[in-house]
This record gives C-alpha cells, structure tokens and sequence, in this order.
C-alpha cells in the first residue's frame, strides 16, 4: 500500500498526510525531488540519487535539514509501513511556508516528504510489444532557462509533452531542444542502436544526467558494446535498428513506433534484452551485496 512520511513523522494514511496550502512548493513548485527503486527491501543505487538530490537543492539554493543518514532512515521508514517488496519510491524536498509571493527568503523551514508506491510507466502490453511514441511539439528546456540537471517539482514542460502523446494515443513524446535535436522522453532518457552502436544524447542536449542512463553505459562497454553521447536527430531515430528509455521509474522500455512508423530492422531488439537482462543482473547483485554488507 502507499505509505508516506513527512518530517520523519509516518502518516497513518494518504489522507493524513498533509502539508500546509501555504508551502512554495505546491505554490510555485519551489523544491526537488528524486525518485528512487527498491527492490527485495534493498534501495538500487541510494547515495547516487541522494548525490544528485543534493546538487538540485544547492542550484536552487534550497536547505536541505536532513542528513543523509536521516533521509535513509525515513526512506526505509516509508519502505517497512508500505508492505511492498519492491517498488517506488518519491522523495521530496519543498521550501517551506510562506507568504503568497516569489520570495523564498521569506519561507521557514524545508519539508521533508518520502512517498512509497507502485509505478508503472507504460502497460504490460507494451513492455512486452514496445512503446508507441511521438515526436512532441513542446521543446525541452534549455540550460539557460532551467537546467535538465535540476529535478524541480515542476515539470510542466514535460507535461505538456506528455498530453500530446495522450492525445496522439501513444505512451509516450520525445522531446527536441530549442534546435530541433533529441533530448529525452517526458520522464526517460533515450538510446538508439544504430550499426552496432548504442547512442544516446549527451545531457549538454537537454537531457537529464540520469542514473540509470549512467548503468547502461557502464553495462553495455562492459559487454564490449560500443557506446557514443553524440547529438542525435529525429532522422537519426526514424532510422534506428532499435530504441529504448530508461530511467529510474522507466527502468527500461522498448519503442518500437514513432510518429507511427515501425522501428527497427532487428525485429528481436537484441541489445534491449541483452541489457535489461544485464540490468536485472546488476539489480540482484547491488542487493545481494548490501545484504551481505547488512
């Protein structure tokens, strides 16, 4: 079930879990978050993200009160009070209350919030059949507007994307940055395979320095596949012998239909199933050493 902690304090349920209306983060979605995996109890690559939540927070000049000792004890906390073996989890850090106003200065102290849940991306369906997805009319941000690298609340950008894909019927839009060039999905980055090649943009494109973006590189040049960050375009994918996302809530998604054409001339995504399996394997073994560890 849900389960939600504010302030290390655990709520009873979602509805007891409440924050003041007064709070700049649901007034002006002044904070950040991560989002996080755990599987079989043991969180997947913890203190990267907490690093990253961090450096989000220091860009924005946002106190974070807690030490990172403190946010794994609430993050296991909300783990142990949802049941769940494995599944999501969404830590968050607002700026606080405040008057109605801009100014962050004028709030008191940060809030603290960890969420427990499930989180699928797209259906059954189409992890198994490949993802549909459309080229979005809404740009991603450029770094002179807001950083990629910065995990606000806010993601209206990528909503907006996102409603174009509703409306298009697929699960999910690529978005382009301000010239015409690949970035990222609404909530995952992208690889291409092209000759035997794994390509991807670099995040100086638009996209997020993500943490399973990160594995995937590291896992494919373990596997003697070689890996380019280049600069990619829609050609580029109209092209590909094989696409797939990644991400923390991601995981990894295979696309095979974009702007409705069909992907890809190898019909099995070998490289997809290579890696994910070598993912799952990196997975079993991270828990497997940290109970050890434990």
């Amino acid at each position: 079930m849900l389960a939600c902690v504010i302030d290390n304090q655990l709520c009873q349920s979602p509805e007891e879990a409440t924050i003041s209306v007064q709070d700049h983060g649901l007034l002006y979605g002044d904070g950040v978050f991560e989002g996080l995996r755990f599987y079989f109890g043991t969180v997947f690559k913890r203190q990267a993200h907490l690093d990253r939540l961090r450096d989000s927070a220091a860009a924005l000049s946002l106190n974070i009160p807690l030490s990172d000792d403190d946010l794994c004890a609430m993050i296991q906390k909300g783990i142990n009070a949802s049941g769940i073996e494995s599944g999501y989890i969404r830590l968050m850090i607002t700026r606080g209350e405040g008057p109605l106003g801009l100014d962050p200065t004028t709030c008191s102290n940060s809030r603290c919030i960890v969420i427990v849940d499930q989180l699928n991306m797209v259906s059954a369906a189409a992890l198994e059949q490949g993802a549909t997805a459309i080229f979005a009319s809404t740009r991603r941000l450029s770094s002179d507007q807001v950083d990629p690298r910065i995990k606000s609340l806010n993601y209206l950008n990528q909503i907006m994307a996102k409603l174009e894909a509703k409306a298009a019927g697929a699960d999910e839009a690529i978005m382009l940055n301000s010239a015409g060039r690949i970035a990222e999905g609404t909530a995952d980055n992208i690889f291409i395979v092209k000759a035997g090649q794994l390509l991807t943009p670099p995040t100086t494109e638009g996209a997020l320095e993500g943490i399973t973006r990160q594995t995937i590189i590291e896992i494919a040049t373990t596997l003697g596949i070689e890996v380019k960050e280049t600069p990619l375009a829609m050609f580029d994918l109209l092209t590909a012998d094989e696409c797939f996302l990644t991400g923390t809530g991601a995981e990894l998604i295979p696309v095979t239909t974009i702007a409705g054409r069909k992907l890809g001339k190898l019909t099995e995504y070998q490289y997809y199933q290579k890696l994910s399996a070598a993912f799952l394997e990196v997975i079993r073994n991270c828990c497997k050493s940290q109970d050890e560890a434990g």
